[in-house]
């Protein structure tokens, strides 16, 4: 039986958007439902747009989102010669050859059929004159049949089929000697003994050239799935200027990794009404079967709501895992203070996202803060004594926890005669410098003692001098 061997190639020519990361999930997941391998590869044959950077990206974003490869990753311009070696036999055994015309030559026909209203293509000048190599620049381009159907079943799209008199010899080798794309992508695929290839639907015009090339070289074609391309919110095909924005931007902005998970496997894929799957989950329903033939809306409310619900219900040690990294992009030094666990107990109802969360754990680890501009409302001489006795109560305590600072703020209520809310408010003021945090003894648990006795002081000093 046939082990399933899928792939995730991207080309390291630019940012890691939501449609290549959702091309990885859905492979990743075929591979690991079917018991097979996931094999990464980068393909960086274009070497004027190819960057390091772009490549460490599409490493940590799958460290990210724990799509882990069984090989790889591979790099294309690691093995150059392999695809020369191939083209020059495609050359011997009269599957490909050498074409020498220019550019300006290729231009002027093009504009010709443009004037002619034809579709621009090679006219295969060069084709069967069998031409040597020599010191002039040249091309290698694929002897396409010129007769015959090439045809498919695509596990998303169905049936298709593409008449070869509507395929030009395409260039498989550059003058600079590199491979192009639906070249270098067969020689690999055949190589690696991919089964399924997952893609974009903008792949579908490469894919019957592709399986020319496949049956030239003496390899079975693999299954192709080509996935629906995603649209925002207004029907536009998501962009830089529409709202696509690199994965690893949505780390930065709080998203958890399994919110970013459960979020791409529904853009596009369904089982039943289920919105909520964890990892396992995804592993055991997912198949190609049950991916969408129609376009996929990005919807940023939807990914907000499912990153609260993660943030709400996922392990907090997990939840402060993320956290710490968010609290290290804001530079809040963490060494002083309340556990990130703690902060996530506290915080994991109050917050959309990390981001968010790191935001309100700053007064917790850090005493430069200044009252709100409505502080003076809660901040009174009515206040005053009250904050004192508070004060001096709080001294007092030997265990600073959560229910003995409740039960000084209850007895300061009774004996005053003044509600729990009143006295509330003004310490939630006085220890944060704003009017909404978590409950109150929560709240100044997470300060901590020390601090508490030092910011209700600030806050006696600011009425006094008030």
């Amino acid at each position: 039986m046939t082990i399933v061997r899928t792939r995730f190639a991207p080309s390291p020519t630019g940012y890691i958007h939501l449609g290549n990361i959702r091309t990885a999930l859905y492979s990743w997941l075929f591979a690991r439902h079917s018991n097979g391998k996931f094999v990464l590869r980068i393909e960086d044959t274009d070497q004027e747009r190819s960057t390091q950077e772009a490549t460490d990206v599409i490493l940590a974003c799958m460290n990210w989102l724990g799509l882990d490869y069984d090989e790889g990753p591979f790099y294309q311009a690691q093995h150059l010669d392999k695809y020369r070696k191939v083209a020059e036999e495609m050359i011997a055994k009269g599957l490909a050859y050498r074409c020498y015309c220019t550019k300006e030559r290729i231009e002027e026909l093009r504009q010709k059929q443009l004037e002619n209203k034809e579709k621009p293509r090679y006219d295969g000048c060069c084709r069967d004159k069998n031409l040597p190599a020599s010191d002039k620049p040249f091309v290698i381009r694929f002897k396409n049949p010129q007769t015959g159907i090439v045809e498919f079943d695509d596990e998303v799209q169905g049936h298709l089929s593409f008449q070869n008199s509507e395929l030009d010899d395409l260039i498989i080798i550059r003058t600079d000697g590199f491979p192009t794309y639906n070249f270098s992508v067969v020689v690999d695929d055949s190589e690696m003994k991919i089964t399924h290839v997952t893609r974009g639907a903008d792949h579908i015009n490469n894919t019957p050239r592709q399986i020319n090339i496949f049956k030239a070289l003496g390899a079975t074609p693999p299954t192709f799935a080509h996935l629906p391309l995603i649209l925002d919110m207004h029907g536009r095909l998501l962009s830089k200027r529409h709202g696509a924005k690199s994965v690893m931007q949505y780390k930065e902005e709080g998203f958890l990794p399994e919110a970013m998970l459960n979020y791409l496997i529904r853009l596009g894929w369904s089982h039943g009404d289920q919105e909520i799957f964890s990892r396992e989950e995804m592993i055991q329903l997912f198949t190609n079967k049950a991916i969408h033939k129609s376009a996929a809306a990005f919807d940023q409310e939807k990914l907000l709501w499912l990153n609260r619900h993660y943030i709400k219900t996922l392990a907090p040690e997990v939840v402060a895992k993320h956290l710490e990294y968010q609290m290290q992009l804001l530079k809040i030094d963490t060494k002083q203070g309340p556990s990130l666990v703690e902060m996530v107990l506290a915080l994991r109802e109050r917050s959309e996202t990390l981001r968010e969360m790191a935001e309100k754990s700053r007064i917790y680890y850090s005493d430069a803060y200044t009252f709100a501009e409505d502080a003076n409302k809660h901040l009174t001489k009515e206040t005053l004594p009250i904050l004192k006795t508070c004060q001096e109560k709080f001294a007092a305590l030997s265990n600073w926890e959560a229910a003995e600072i409740h039960a000084v703020i209850h007895e300061v209520s009774e004996k005053s005669g003044v509600k729990l809310g009143k006295i509330a408010q003004p310490l939630r003021v006085a220890v944060t410098g704003g009017t909404t945090s978590p409950p109150i003894d929560v709240t100044l648990k997470l300060v901590g003692k020390e601090r508490t006795l030092k910011r209700i002081e600030k806050a006696c000093n600011f009425i006094e001098q008030s």
